[in-house]
This record gives structure tokens, sequence and C-alpha cells, in this order.
């Protein structure tokens, strides 16, 4: 690793070296004196240039100056018409508003707008492309009506898409200072495409090449210091970030009003130096500084996009659905995962350190045949893995939300498919995480042979508890959600692993139940066939009450009771002659996947009390006679 690190430095040393690397303007104090000279003698040129135009006008013929006419009119008219279009397109797909989700509309219209607005432009592109084809006319000029078409196409999307994003409506950060945001943007913008225009205008009059550089260099210069100045509206500017709950993003907002002004210069002086012939090193600064920060910033509002989308998801949910729960986590999971892991790559590559860091992490620890295994390795491995299981996690989920209900599917039979497709893609995964490694699967076989004579050896006990574990998962006859007792142990199957079933009590206690004991020991299952089981409830009168209104109302009861399932009607039954009462047995049915045995016998005992106080009906306590002997009576007796 420390020699690794050497030629790192070494190479990064190189690197920063070349960036100092300085390339010449073309131009000096020649250029500006013929410049100036040229400037002064310009009036006299306009015959010539006047005579040209004409002798290019008679080479483009008639159909060639109509077309270029019809160009012009066309320009015109998208400049004038523009509004008209988009007031009509506004107007024929206004009914969509109503078919379209909540709050869609908007941003189709600014859609629709952005195309529209650069929807003449590429289409006289089109015509001067058909222009070209009809005549053979390469004029320097010419071919730069075609290039200035196509930066018009590109203006227009960039402006709409401005004055869309920043005066639309479509985002409240923009509402503080759009308006003024878009005024400040227009101009740059257009200053921007102004000068690109004028460059190329430059070219196509074949100026002499040190009057180009010169040229070049003034517009970059003018257009650094544009931007700049635009840049300067800091509150304006900052005022567009929306608030977030993300400490990540928090930290970034504070950091740009902490450092804007300082940053700021520094870029400035970064374009300064791109201009006056340092490019490598300007454009380095810039690209660490700002396209970092835009990189973490798309991708933070990626995130809250997209976590918005399932946060607004999920409150159309019931929040007892453990379906929709469970794919709200893998939803989140995977999410989350991504995020890091696409700022981790995008911003470490834009630093310059991805590079750098793989290499560093690329000495071999050790071999494994004829490949090296080295950390970097190990990591891409680790972050293979871990997306097969996240995916899978959320392929699970969804199945188990959206097509397993749809198409019928039984819950136990669910999660037999979901087990068996959770263990083939991490099979999966690892034989590729394996690959990449560079490990030689051949070596399974050696690790079978080894794992069956530890099996015939020592693990007896987890080889059966594994083999169970298959048996349970595909026999059908316990599965996920059945209500199963196992000695004292009422409760639900919650999951089913390889090694043991984990079953969860109404008292919220978790039991590890080996697999191996479920498939050997007798069970009761609740919900193999029907999940209603009866149960008796004692009750004891006095001898003096009736028993055919005892009876009365101990059904009565029952049936009132909501906890008493109505698919089986109750009974009653006369057990027997106490010593103090008279016993009956209230036979009542319930569902006990979702009706605690203690809940509905507390409930009925509350109702039956308060019916025989109403009805006159003593509930009997027992009862003993005691006879007292004198010391006189003893004696004679004895």
């Amino acid at each position: 690793m420390k020699r690794e690190a050497e030629k790192v430095r070494q190479e990064l040393q190189r690197r920063a070296q070349t960036l100092f690397d300085r390339a010449p303007l073309g131009w000096d104090l020649e250029t500006l004196r013929h410049l100036s000279g040229s400037v002064l003698v310009l009036p006299l040129k306009i015959p010539a240039f006047t005579k040209h135009v004409a002798e290019q006008a008679r080479v483009l013929g008639v159909v060639g100056s109509a077309l270029v006419l019809l160009l012009a009119a066309a320009a015109l008219y998208a400049l004038v018409g523009q509004t008209r279009v988009l007031e009509r397109i506004d107007r024929s797909i206004r009914p969509l508003e109503k078919r379209l989700p909540r709050g869609f509309y908007p941003y189709l219209l600014a859609l629709i707008n952005v195309v529209v607005s650069a929807l003449i432009p590429l289409l006289l592109l089109g015509l001067f492309g058909l222009v070209r084809r009809m005549i053979d006319y390469r004029a320097a000029w010419f071919l730069l009506v075609g290039r200035l078409l196509g930066l018009w196409a590109v203006g227009a999307l960039v402006l709409r898409s401005l004055k869309e994003i920043l005066t639309g409506g479509l985002f409240q950060a923009a509402a503080g200072y759009g308006g003024r945001m878009f005024r400040y943007g227009r101009l740059v913008v257009l200053y921007i495409l102004a000068g690109i225009a004028l460059n190329w205008a430059a070219e196509a009059l074949d100026l002499r090449p040190d009057l180009l550089a010169f040229f070049r260099f003034a517009v970059s210069c003018s257009i650094v210091t544009v931007v700049s100045l635009f840049f300067l509206k800091k509150r304006a500017f900052l005022s567009l970030f929306p608030e977030l709950e993300y400490r990540s993003y928090q930290w970034l907002v504070r950091f740009l009003r902490k450092y804007y002004y300082p940053l700021l210069a520094v870029s400035f002086l970064a374009g300064l130096l791109w201009c006056v012939g340092y490019r490598p090193l300007g454009k380095a600064i810039l690209t660490k500084i700002w396209y970092t920060l835009g990189a973490f910033l798309l991708i933070i509002l990626l995130y809250q996009v997209v976590d918005n989308r399932i946060k607004v998801w999920w409150r159309r949910q019931d929040p007892s659905d453990e379906a929709a729960r469970g794919l709200e986590a893998s939803l989140k999971t995977l999410l989350l995962y991504t995020t890091l892991l696409a700022t981790a790559g995008v911003v470490l590559n834009l630093l310059g350190l991805l590079g750098p860091l793989s290499r560093l992490m690329s000495f071999p620890m050790f071999r494994l045949g004829a490949n090296p295994v080295t950390p970097w390795i190990v990591v891409k491995a680790l972050l293979i893995l871990l997306t097969f299981i996240f995916a899978t996690k959320l392929f699970q989920a969804y199945m188990d939300y959206r097509v397993y209900p749809k198409l019928g599917i039984d819950p136990g039979l669910a999660y037999a498919l979901n087990t068996t497709f959770r263990y083939t893609a991490l099979a999966v995964g690892v034989i590729v995480a394996l690959k990449v490694v560079g490990f030689d699967l051949r070596v399974f076989l050696v690790f079978a042979g080894a794992a069956g004579i530890g099996i015939g050896l020592g693990l007896q006990n987890m080889a059966a508890n594994i083999i169970s574990g298959f048996s349970i998962i595909f026999g059908g006859k316990i599965r996920k959600g059945d209500w199963i007792e196992v000695g004292q142990t009422l409760g639900t199957v919650t999951d089913i692993y390889l090694r043991a079933t984990k079953v969860r009590t109404r008292d919220n206690i978790e039991y590890l139940i080996p697999n191996s004991d479920l498939i050997s020991k007798a069970i009761v299952n609740y919900s193999l066939s029907s999940p209603l089981i009866r149960i008796e409830l004692p009750v004891g009168v006095s001898y003096d009450a009736d028993p055919e209104k005892v009876k009365e109302i101990l059904l009565q009861a029952a049936r009132s009771e909501p906890l008493v399932s109505k698919q089986r009607d109750p009974s009653v039954r006369f057990i027997g002659y106490g010593e103090s009462s008279i016993d009956f047995d209230l036979l009542i049915w319930i569902d006990v996947r979702r009706i605690p045995r203690r809940k509905v016998r507390s409930a009925l005992y509350f109702t039956i009390f308060k019916a025989f106080r109403e009805a006159g009906i003593e509930i009997p306590y027992p009862q003993r006679d005691i006879h007292i002997r004198s010391r006189a009576e003893s004696t004679t007796i004895g």
C-alpha cells in the first residue's frame, strides 16, 4: 500500500504541474494596432461588401433567394406569433387537466411550452437543411445561418425553461425572487448567445488568426464578467434553494451562505485564468467547486422528489397493512442506498479522488488461485451483494403488496415463493460477488465435501433443523400468519427461517422454536382449515333459579357479544348439581386468530353478571352448617 501510495503521489504531482501549463493567447500588441486600423477604414469597405452580397444572391438564384427570404419571414413570425401559438395550445389541451393526476397539468403545460418555443427554430433548421440539399452552395455566411439556427433552438429551450422554472409557479422556492432572477438570467443567456454568434461570424468572415484569437479572448472575458455579476445576487440566488430536512443538504446551504462570495471570487479568478491561457487550472477549479456542488444538490433534490412520492403513496395506505409497510420500508432502504452510492461515486469522481482511491486500495492482500484479491475488489463485491439483497427485498415486498393478492395466492404459498426467490437471489449475488473477487467456483466442490463430513460428524442437529425448515416452507402445513400452539405457547407464525420458526404471542413475546421440534412434536394449527374454535364458559347459579331462564340469559349474552363468532350458534349445557349451585357450560365459537380467549371470557362474564343481577338470579357461594356441642353434653355422652 505504501508503494502504491507513492506512485499515486507522484502521478498527482505530475497532474498538478500540468495544471500550470499556459497556452499562448495567439495575439499581441501588433494585433491591437491592426484591429484599430481596420476599424478606421471599415466605412470604406461598405461598397465592396454590398457588391459581394449581390454576387452571392446571383449565385443562389431565384429559388435559393426565395427560400432564404422564407427563413427570414418564419424567424420574424416566430418572434411575433409565438405567444398566439402557445395560447392556442393551452386552450386545446385544457380539457386534459381533469383526466391527469392532480398537480401534473402545470408541469405538462410547462414542458409543452418549452418544446413549442424551440419548435419553430427546429423547423427552420430542417428547412435550411432542405435548401442545402437543393442547391450546392457552401459560402461561409450561408453555413453560418445553419449554425445560428441551431444556436437559436438551444437558446429558445434554455430561455423558456428558465421562464417556466422561475416564473411559472412550479416551484414554491422561486416565488420570492423568481421574476428578478429570470430577467437577469435572460440577459446573461442572451449575452452568451450573442457572444457565441459573434465568434462564429468572425470565423465566417475569414479574419486573421490573431484577430480571431483576440476576439475569442474578449468575448470569453466579457462572458465571465457578466456571469459573475449575475451571481452577485446572493439573496436571490440562495432563495431558490428549498427548505429540506436532510442534514447534508442543510450543511450545504449553510456552507454556501457563509462562503458564497469567496467561492464566487475564486470562480471569477478561475474563469479569468481560463481566458488568459491557464485553461487546465481554471477548468479544474470550476469543476471541483460548482460541478461537485451542483451534482450533490441534484442528487439531494432527486432523493427529495422520490421520497415525497413514497410518502404521498404511503399516506393513501392502511397503516396496519403489513405488505404496504414492507414495500414502503424496502423502497426507502433502496433509495437511501442508491443515493449514498451515487453521491459517493459522483462527488469522488468530480473531485478527482475516485481514481487515486481505487489505486490506493488495489494492493493485493492475498491470492485466490492465480487472482490477487485487493480491498477495492472486496468493496465492489460487497456493493454487488448489497445491491442484490436490497433489490430482492424490494421485489418480495412488491410481490406481497401487488402481485400475490391480485392473483389470489395463499399467504403460505406466497411466503414459500418469496423464500425460494430470496435464497436463490442471495446465492446468485454471492456467486457474482465471488466471481468479481476472483474466487474459483470449483472450490465449492471441496467445501461441499467438507460440509458433508461436518454434517455427518457434529452438525446433525443443524442439518435436521435446516431440512425441517425446507419441509415446513414447502409442506404447506405451517405457513406464515398461521396461529399455532406448541406446548403452552400460542401465537402467530411471523417468520420461517432455515433453522427456526419465529412465533409471536398476543403479549408480543417472540419465541424461536427449532424447526425439528415443529416436525417431530404435536402442534395445534388453528389456521390450517378453519380458525374457529369452541370454548367453554362455566357458570353456576343458585338452586332457586329457573334453568330455562338461565339458559335464555346465557344465549342472549353470547349472541349480543361482538367478540363471539356469528358463523355458528352458541349453546348451553346443563352440567349437573353442585354442592352449592346448579352448573352450566356456555359453549361459544371464536376466531382464535383475532380474539383472545381470556378477552372474550372476561367480556361475557361482565355481561352475564349484569344480566343475572337484573333478573334477580343469585350466584351462590359455598355454605357450611356448623354444629357446636356444649361441654356438659360431651361429658354425658361420654
